[in-house]
């Protein structure tokens, strides 16, 4: 995901008249989660300085719910006009198809991918009455208590629900998972201590960790995350092989003309390239992408396979 924001000066990108029209009216961008999480930050950060791009009001809409799938649902059903776009999330677009048989869209067929956005480590953070301060600590006092430590995540499918089921396949430990609408309403209860754990967005959880009300224990990248460079890894703490990142990505419906999407794509990576969404983002800790529609296509299917693998190996099963 370390990829270098293209040029726009992109050659092969050409507009045919019928989108020199495009947009004359205003553009939904689906968050297909409660306000508050990650892709609900990040999304504001981009509409609000596309709007001033593009020459029309970019609208978010959060349509949270079954990890994300609604949200992307309503968009690939929509009208392939270029006026309906979601923030697609990993969870929702890698892990969904193979853990809900029933997935109402396809992840590869049902949309034209325009490009990919951002990326981020998530965080493993517990309540502080937890008496656990590293990941074989936690991982011993899950084992001393099987099945009683409960995690919060924002749906069965969503990368906090996702990143826990697989960090209990990979450390041997069970617990009860507790599913929300969204991220920030998950953090809410995790503060509470209505529950005990929850694998978190690093940029959502930090300010939390700060003021004590959270405490983290590990990072889910491959590598330490320079927002908190004194939290490891969950692979260096102990549990080899467990490595998450979570990417997100602006998808409009499958029939959506190509120079519509392309005029999206080369709008979008200007607001990325700004120097104040660039900082924006940095500070939230997350890392700005921007790439063209045929590189995030290619991502979509490896995440997907990738995930495929895991899900199956790990014997993972959930619920939209």
């Amino acid at each position: 995901m370390n990829r270098i924001l293209p040029t726009l000066a992109l050659g092969f990108i050409a507009f045919s008249v019928g989108a020199q029209g495009y947009p004359a009216k205003p553009i939904r961008i689906i968050v297909p989660f409660a306000p508050g999480g990650a892709n609900d930050l990040v999304t504001r950060l981009v509409a609000q300085k596309l709007t001033a791009g593009i020459g029309q009001n970019v609208v978010v809409e959060n349509r949270g719910g079954a990890g994300g799938t609604i949200g992307l649902d309503i968009c690939a059903k929509s009208p392939p006009d270029g006026y309906t776009l979601v923030m697609a999330p990993t969870s929702a677009v890698a892990f969904a198809p193979s853990l809900n048989a029933k997935l109402a869209y396809d992840p590869v067929k049902d949309f034209a991918p325009v490009t990919s956005v951002s990326s981020g480590p998530n965080v493993l953070v517990v309540h502080p009455a937890v008496p656990a301060t590293t990941i074989k600590e936690f991982i011993a006092l899950a084992r001393a208590k099987t099945g009683k430590l409960s995690y919060a995540s924002s749906g069965a499918t969503s990368m906090s629900g996702m990143a826990a089921e697989m960090f209990k396949s990979l450390a041997g430990v069970d617990m009860v998972g507790v599913p929300y609408k969204g991220t920030g309403p998950a953090i809410t209860e995790l503060i509470g201590g209505q529950v005990e754990l929850m694998i978190a967005d690093l940029a959502i959880s930090l300010p939390h960790v700060t003021a004590k009300r959270l405490r983290a224990i590990a990072v889910t990248g491959a590598k330490r995350s320079a927002h908190a460079p004194q939290v490891p890894t969950v692979a260096e703490s102990g549990v080899p092989g467990y490595t998450l990142v979570n990417w997100r990505g602006v998808l409009a419906p499958a029939a959506t003309p190509r120079d519509i999407v392309n005029k999206l794509n080369v709008e979008i990576i200007k607001t990325l390239r700004s120097q104040e969404i660039r900082d924006s983002l940095a500070r939230e800790g997350y890392e700005p992408i921007g790439d063209t529609p045929e590189q995030f296509a290619a991502l979509i299917k490896s995440e997907v396979a990738r995930y495929g693998k895991l899900i199956k190996a790990a014997g993972i099963s959930g619920q939209p």
